[in-house]
């Protein structure tokens, strides 16, 4: 059996490596985490297949009637409806996922596609090869260990089977407490922590540093110099880079002498034992050691490499519209302040922070109009003093470049300088003027940048989260905080989106979900012709969440979109462990056993592949539940639900599945 289970298994992957690639689907974080997933479904349809093809060889013995290819067939035969119907439970959960767009959808119609794909090769196996095979292979004298395990199933079975004896006498029992212990732990689930996707530790690290406005190139880099020691001593720093004085991004560049950043990478979790936001926290007491004066520093985790949930870069982007810069500003910072008393949040900072200055021209409109001059010929001479104007091309082989005539940079090297710029009178005579002559010069501060959202002025006032507050406890604080906060006519605060996209998701899992349950029931009821048994099998689906949300505590997780995504696999997958069982009972009724003796018996025998179709699915997920190697923490928290549900499920399927058929079964009865 062991041989058959080993060789169902490279043959089931090589079928869904096939239908991935005609799908054409790449080796990648999500389609080897959908293998990962799927490695353990891929023998569940095999084991109760060979399971009751054992059981069958075992009985036939001194039968000489039957040969091992008959009485594979006769076993193949009793179990092919379930089978089916378990597999198609499970892929009648999980397509709907496929037709979702969004960032939903690009983040996870890989990994569900190979989760499908994994199924549907699974069900060819277990319905082809594995008969097939069993077949040809007669069922041998048990070895010592074999007779030992037998042994061992063989009392748990005796036990078991005395206990839903025992259940079935008092069957209201255990419905009445499983329901006890659903309504104690909803709670946890619908007012828990929740976020849209789990934090990847990375180990990237942005610092920001801002210095007062004044401050000479020199000085600046001498400040950003010790940050480089300070973050350099740190055994978990890998790499730093540097920016001082501004920043540059493709081709664009910002000049400002008081701005510099670093960016920081720290060495793979598993060198530095330690996570990135605790590093984080670490630092800024360091930092505050180092006594720099006039200088502000924001350090925070950045997030997953090309996914941005909020319109910001931070964890908490806040929206400040309004049409005037200078009101905007000043209420910005009134926000700031009163931000900053609301706990979990830290490294507040809106963008009308970032000032530079300048070069304002106020031209006398009267004294150039005098020299025949307007302010539009003030800016033409302005213009090309400053930008200058191309006059000719230089041609090198095929390659040209343009020849621009301007001032040099020595004539303009300070505001001052701009003052002398030399305009001539159009009136005759032509009269060299000097631009302190017709205009007021003064260098101003002036916002860096202006952001607009939907044409208009906006004002980004952005926040960190601390560890274990979620963004929709935050928006809680901050909507509390700001109680009170009158603005002026024309102006609004809104969310910069990643609250928005947390309820979307939220609520788009519990469509979803309620569309696999839904699908699932549609299934079965096809498939079995009647409701009863379908509504029996769905019982076990809803008490799964007490397992999950244990699962979720104990391993301290957030709801996120992973999580939902578990939630809908699970929908499938916990029916099987039902179906099996229920299917046994129904075929005992078909062949005159009597209630409670049809339960009793379906029990007993459908307890070991139950046992092991679970250990063998939860087996598999547990590397990823337990978030092993990188990038795990993506579907840490859909492996956790799964295990963590499916383990709990099937004590509702052994204990509460036998009590609830007994009740409906006896009413139909």
């Amino acid at each position: 059996r062991t041989l058959i289970i080993g060789s169902a298994i490279p043959i089931a992957i090589l079928v869904t490596f096939i239908l991935m690639s005609s799908a054409g689907l790449t080796l990648n974080i999500m389609t080897l985490g959908g293998l990962a997933l799927g490695i353990g479904m891929l023998v569940d349809s095999t084991i109760v297949m060979l399971e009751n093809i054992y059981r069958h060889q075992r009985e036939r013995r001194g039968d000489e009637t039957l040969s091992v290819a008959e009485s594979s067939g006769r076993a193949a035969s009793e179990v092919n409806s379930a089978i089916v119907a378990a597999t198609t439970t499970n892929l009648a959960a999980v397509l709907p996922f496929l037709f979702i767009g969004g960032l939903v959808g690009l983040l996870f119609r890989e990994l569900i596609f190979t989760i499908s794909a994994a199924i549907v090769a699974s069900l060819m196996v277990a319905l082809t090869l594995v008969p097939a095979l069993a077949g040809r292979i007669p069922a041998r004298r048990e070895a010592l260990l074999r007779r030992g395990v037998n042994r061992f199933f063989e009392g748990l079975q005796a036990g078991y089977g005395w206990l839903v004896r025992q259940l079935l006498r008092v069957p209201w029992l255990l419905p009445l407490l499983f329901i006890a212990a659903l309504a104690l732990i909803w709670p946890l689930l619908s007012q828990g922590r929740q976020v849209f996707l789990p934090n990847m530790d990375e180990g990237r690290i942005y610092v920001s540093v801002t210095a007062d406005r004044g401050i000479n190139l020199p000085n600046m880099d001498r400040i950003v110099r010790r940050l480089e020691t300070l973050f350099s001593e740190q055994p978990e720093v890998e790499t730093i880079f540097t920016q001082s004085g501004g920043s540059v991004f493709g081709r664009s560049q910002y000049q400002a002498a008081n701005r510099a950043s670093l960016q920081l990478t720290l060495k793979p979790i598993r060198q530095r034992g330690i996570d990135s936001r605790a590093w984080v926290a670490r630092m800024k007491k360091a930092v505050k050691k180092l006594q720099l004066p006039g200088v502000r520093l924001y350090m925070r985790v950045r997030g997953i490499r090309g996914i941005r949930l909020n319109r910001g870069e931070d964890d908490v982007d806040l929206r400040l519209q309004g049409p005037d810069l200078e009101t905007l500003a000043r209420l910005a910072e009134q926000l700031v302040v009163r931000l900053r008393e609301v706990e979990g949040l830290s490294n507040l900072s809106h963008s009308s922070e970032d000032v530079s200055q300048e070069i304002s021209v106020r031209v006398d409109r009267e004294r150039a109009a005098r020299f025949g001059l307007s302010v539009e010929d003030v800016g033409r001479y302005l213009q090309l003093a400053l930008g200058g104007i191309k006059v000719t091309e230089f041609l090198q082989g095929d390659r040209s470049v343009d020849v621009r005539l301007r001032l040099s940079r020595d004539e303009i090297a300070n505001p001052a300088d701009v003052e002398s710029i030399i305009i001539f009178s159009r009136s005759e005579p032509r009269v060299p003027l000097r631009l302190g002559e017709l205009a007021q010069i003064e260098l101003l501060p002036a916002p860096s940048s202006i952001h607009r959202d939907q044409q208009r002025r906006v004002v980004e006032i952005s926040a960190s989260l601390g560890k274990g507050v979620s963004l929709e406890q935050a928006m809680q604080c901050v909507d509390k905080a700001l109680e009170g906060f009158e603005l002026p006519a024309g102006y609004r605060i809104y969310d910069g989106g990643g609250l928005e996209q947390l309820r979307e998701g939220r609520e788009m899992g519990q469509l979803l979900l309620g569309l696999a349950l839904f699908l699932v029931f549609v299934v079965m009821a096809v498939q079995y012709e009647s409701l009863r048994n379908p509504l029996v099998i769905m019982l076990s689906v809803p008490f799964a969440l007490i397992g999950v949300v244990l699962g979720l505590q104990w391993s301290e997780l957030s709801l996120s979109m992973p999580v939902w995504l578990g939630l809908i696999m699970l929908a499938g997958i916990v029916v099987n462990n039902a179906i099996v069982l229920v299917e046994y009972i129904s075929l005992q009724l078909q062949q005159g056993v009597a209630l409670d003796a049809a339960i009793v018996e379906a029990a007993r025998l459908r307890l070991r592949p139950i046992l092991m179709t679970t250990l063998t699915t939860v087996a598999g997920m547990l590397p990823l539940a337990l978030a092993l190697g990188e990038g795990a923490e993506m579907l840490q928290p859909l492996a956790v639900t799964i295990v963590s549900g499916l383990s709990f499920s099937t004590l509702v399927t052994l204990l509460l599945i036998p009590a609830v058929y007994r009740l409906i079964g006896a009413r139909a009865g």
